[in-house]
């Protein structure tokens, strides 16, 4: 299973999530895809998947406070039987996204998941072309699982 989690507030995050799903669903794959908002996802959401794909907006410089609660409570549940754990990131601001970018990869590299694909940032207003890049990365996640490259 592919879980995407996100969080959005505003609403534009979410449109990059959902054309992500899309995409993930759209890429003619049997694996099972599960969108879930950070809020909402428990450790056995991703112990259960076999790949995550994460989408936070950038908030004062780091990712949003869902994304760090959602990190926060499965870092323990899950650090020892996800190690190696192929995963991706999408990261929406309005000036700028490094720092939420850093802030997720700093967790994640402490629960030992491997980044399989580029970190989509997008900044400022979105446009066809980031929605386009969104599907791409939701696509190659699961077709990428599907074959077992990761």
């Amino acid at each position: 299973m592919l879980l995407i989690v996100t969080h959005s507030r505003s609403g534009r995050t979410q449109q990059l999530a959902a054309a992500v799903h899309a995409g993930a669903a759209g890429a003619g794959t049997a694996t099972e895809i599960r969108m879930l908002d950070a809020f909402d996802a428990e450790p056995g959401d991703v112990l259960a998947s076999a790949g995550v794909i994460l989408g936070t907006p950038a908030r004062f410089g780091y990712m949003s406070g869902a994304m760090k609660d959602f990190l926060e409570r499965v870092y323990y549940p899950c650090l020892d039987q996800t190690r190696g754990r192929p995963w991706a990131l999408f990261v929406k601001g309005d000036t700028d996204v490094a720092g939420a970018t850093s802030s997720v990869e700093r967790i994640v590299a402490g629960l030992g998941w491997r980044r399989v694909l580029p970190v989509l940032e997008v900044v400022g207003d979105i446009g066809p072309e980031h929605l386009e890049a969104a599907g791409e990365l939701g696509g190659s996640m699961a077709a990428g699982l599907e074959m077992g490259m990761w």
